[in-house]
C-alpha cells in the first residue's frame, strides 16, 4: 500500500487509515489495498450512491477497497469480525470446513497461522461455576430461570457440511455476524480474483441508521439467509410447524436500536412481542418519582408476553431501554395471537416466562439494593460476563497471594490486576470477564485471541500474538495488558513492520483452564475472599453470605 506525501492533519488521517487497514502483512492473498477512498470513489459503487459527500467522508475511514487473489481465505467459521464484504468484481465461495483440533484462521493472515505442536493434554469441561464449587451450602445448580432462553443460533448462512454457495458481484456477506457480535458461521474463500469493498462495524451501523434502503436490503438478506433457522432453534418457537415459521419470517419486523433508545414506554399501548437478537435491554419501572431498574434482557429473551396474554393489561408495565446497540425481532399482536392459538406449547412457555418475570420484578421491588446492583452491572458490563473475579474487601488483607498464584501458574506473568471498581464491600478486579460477546476477538490479525473451546473461556496464544494491542484497545474493561517479553522480532518476521521491534504480547486471564485446580487467583487466596461469579444472582448470594458473617 503506497501513500503519497502529506502533511499536518491530512498526514495524521492517512496514518490513522493505514493503522486500521494495512497492518496485516504481505503474504496473505491480499494483492492491493486502497488509500482512504474519497466520496467520489465510493459513489462509483451502487452501495453508496444515495449518500451525500459529507456522510461518505465521515464513513470513509472505516471503508477500504481491496483486491484479493483467487483462493485467498477471507475468514473461517468461528472467527469474530467487525467487517462486512461487498463484492464489486469476482466471486466468493462460502462453505463449512471445521477443524476441531486447530485454532480458527483469522482474516488476512491464513499463511501466518500454524497449529502448535502437541495436544497440551485433555481439556476440562466445567459443569458448575467456580462460585458454586466454593460455596458448600449450594449443593445443586438451581434450575434456570424460565425467562432465560437459549441464545439465538449465530448463523449467517444455513449450509450443510460439504455444501458450497457462491456469491457474485453486488452481494454482501459477513454483515450479520459483524452487526450482531456473532462468530462467522461459514468459511469464505475467493473463487476468483476479486475486488471487494470492506466495511467496518462503525460504518455499517451508520449506513443502517442513515439509509432506509440499506437497512431494508440487509434485513432482506437476514430473512433469506438466517432468520428461519434462528426462529426454529429458539425455545419459544420449538414445535411450531415449518409453514407457520416461514410465514412468520416474512412478517416480523427487524428493529435496530441505538444506545439509550426507548423501545417500549411504561403506560403506552402494547402492540407486539419482542425477541432480543443481540445486545441488552434495561427493564425499568416508575416507583415514586424515579425510574428504577428491575431487571435486564439479553439474547434470546422475550418481552411483551405478559401484556399480550393477560386480560386487562393493554399497556406496557415497564419501560425498556437499549443498552448499547441492540437488535430485536418484533412480532405483531395479530401474528402473536395466531401463534398461541395454533401452538399451545408455545403459549405455555410464554405464560411461564410471564409469571417468572412478574415474580422477579416483584421481588426486586421488595429489595431496593438489587436495583442498584442491576444499574451498576449494566453500567460496568458485568451482565456480559461469564466469569467475574470479585474480592471481599472486608476479609482481604492485601497479601497479593492471588496475584502471585496467578503469576506462578503462567510463567511469572500475572494475568490480572488487583484493582478495579468497587460495589459495596467487593472489588471487581481487572480480570477478563470471558464475555458473552467478546469484542476483543474482533479484528485480531493473527487469531491469537480466541475461544478456548472450554465453556466461554477466551485465551491468548503467545506463539501467535504479534503485540499489536488491538484486543487491549477494544476491551471495554481494561482486562488485557500488553507485556514486554524482552525479545526482539527477527528480520524474517511477518508482517514486515515488526522486524527489529521489541516484542510484546497480550496478557489476560484464561481461567487456568488447563489446570485441574481451577483458577489460581481463587485457590491461592489464604483467606477465601476471592470468588468467581457468573450471574448477578450469584453476586447477591455472595453479598448475603458476606453480610451474615460480619
Amino acid at each position: 500500500m503506497s501513500m503519497g506525501p502529506h502533511s499536518g492533519t491530512a498526514e495524521q488521517r492517512v496514518q490513522l487509515y493505514e493503522d486500521r487497514w494495512s497492518s496485516y502483512g504481505d503474504s496473505t492473498g491480499l494483492a492491493d489495498l486502497s488509500e482512504r477512498p474519497t466520496a467520489k470513489t465510493l459513489k462509483a459503487f451502487d452501495l453508496f450512491k444515495e449518500f451525500d459527500d459529507e456522510v461518505l467522508e465521515t464513513l470513509s475511514q472505516d471503508i477500504s477497497v481491496a483486491k484479493w487473489e483467487a483462493g485467498a481465505i477471507l475468514f473461517e467459521e468461528g472467527s469474530y469480525l467487525d467487517l462486512a464484504f461487498y463484492i464489486v468484481e469476482g466471486s466468493v465461495s462460502l462453505f463449512l470446513q471445521k477443524h476441531a483440533d486447530a485454532p480458527p484462521q483469522p482474516i488476512y493472515t491464513t499463511r501466518m497461522v500454524t497449529t502448535p505442536e502437541g495436544g497440551g493434554g485433555a481439556t476440562k469441561m466445567y459443569d458448575k461455576t467456580v462460585f458454586e464449587e466454593q460455596i458448600e451450602a449450594q449443593k445443586e445448580h438451581q434450575a434456570k430461570d424460565a425467562t432465560k432462553m437459549t441464545m439465538l443460533a449465530s448463523m449467517d448462512f444455513d449450509l450443510s457440511k460439504g455444501e458450497e454457495r457462491t456469491l457474485g458481484s453486488g452481494e454482501i456477506f459477513g454483515e450479520i455476524g459483524a452487526l450482531n457480535g456473532w462468530p462467522q458461521s461459514v468459511t469464505a474463500r475467493t473463487a476468483s480474483d476479486c475486488t471487494l469493498v470492506q466495511i467496518r462495524l462503525p460504518a455499517l451501523q451508520q449506513l443502517k441508521r442513515k439509509s432506509k434502503d440499506f437497512k431494508a436490503w440487509t434485513d432482506r438478506l437476514y430473512r433469506e439467509r438466517s432468520l428461519w433457522q434462528q426462529l426454529k432453534t429458539t425455545p419459544l418457537f420449538a414445535g411450531a410447524d415449518d409453514a407457520f415459521l416461514s410465514d412468520l419470517t416474512q412478517k416480523v419486523e427487524l428493529v435496530s436500536c441505538s444506545p439509550g433508545e426507548v423501545v417500549a414506554q411504561e403506560g403506552e399501548a402494547t402492540d407486539a412481542l419482542y425477541l432480543v437478537r443481540s445486545g441488552f435491554l434495561k427493564v425499568s419501572q416508575r416507583l415514586a418519582d424515579e425510574d428504577v431498574a428491575m431487571t435486564y434482557l439479553s439474547k434470546g429473551m422475550t418481552f411483551g408476553e405478559a401484556e399480550l396474554l393477560m386480560d386487562g393489561l393493554d399497556a406496557w408495565q415497564f419501560t425498556l431501554t437499549s443498552v448499547g446497540y441492540t437488535e430485536l425481532v418484533r412480532v405483531e399482536r395479530s401474528d402473536f395471537a395466531r401463534l398461541v392459538q395454533r401452538h399451545p406449547a408455545v403459549e405455555r412457555h410464554l405464560w411461564e416466562a410471564a409469571v417468572a418475570r412478574i415474580k422477579e420484578t416483584g421481588a426486586t421491588r421488595q429489595r431496593p439494593e438489587k436495583t442498584d446492583l442491576i444499574e451498576f452491572s449494566l453500567e460496568k458490563g458485568l451482565v456480559q460476563g461469564n466469569s467475574i473475579l470479585v474480592m471481599d474487601l472486608d476479609v482481604c488483607t492485601r497479601c497479593d497471594d492471588c496475584v502471585r498464584g496467578c503469576a506462578s501458574t503462567h510463567g511469572g506473568r500475572p494475568r490480572f490486576v488487583r484493582e478495579g471498581d468497587r460495589y459495596d464491600n467487593f472489588l471487581i478486579a481487572r480480570s477478563c470477564y470471558h464475555c458473552e460477546d467478546p469484542v476483543c476477538l474482533i479484528g485480531c490479525p493473527t487469531g491469537a485471541i480466541r475461544r478456548a473451546n472450554v465453556g466461554e473461556v477466551v485465551e491468548v496464544d503467545d506463539s501467535l500474538c504479534i503485540g499489536c494491542s488491538n484486543c487491549a484497545n477494544k476491551c471495554p474493561y481494561d482486562a488485557i495488558v500488553m507485556h514486554e517479553t524482552g525479545e526482539t522480532w527477527p528480520d524474517t518476521a511477518l508482517p514486515e513492520w515488526l522486524r527489529g521491534k521489541d516484542r510484546k504480547v497480550a496478557s489476560k486471564c484464561d481461567l487456568c483452564h488447563t489446570s485441574d485446580e481451577g483458577p489460581a487467583c481463587v485457590t491461592s487466596c489464604p483467606h477465601s475472599c476471592a470468588f468467581r461469579i457468573s450471574t448477578l444472582d450469584e453476586f447477591q448470594q455472595l453479598q448475603a453470605i458476606s453480610g451474615a458473617q460480619r
